[in-house]
């Protein structure tokens, strides 16, 4: 595991550090969460995308002909 340096504002720290102790956990373990959480939903989003890319593929669906006009469909 790495170790990072932040720099944060006295008052920020002084009201994170009073969030942590009332969930009886620690300034550290909150920003390692954030951080977890932050990388899982990237990894996520990627997977989905990759996922729906091999739907697109796997289709057999075809368009059929357009029969419209982007005037009749903005018609006012």
């Amino acid at each position: 595991m790495k170790n990072i340096t932040l720099a944060v504002d006295e008052a920020t720290l002084d009201q994170v550090r009073e969030y942590a102790a009332k969930r009886r956990t620690s300034v550290n373990a909150l920003v390692r969460l954030h951080l977890e959480q932050i990388a899982q939903n990237e990894n996520r989003a990627k997977r989905a995308m990759m996922e729906l890319r091999a739907m697109s593929d796997r289709s057999k669906a075809e368009l059929g002909p357009i029969t419209w006009t982007r005037d009749a469909v903005h018609e006012r």
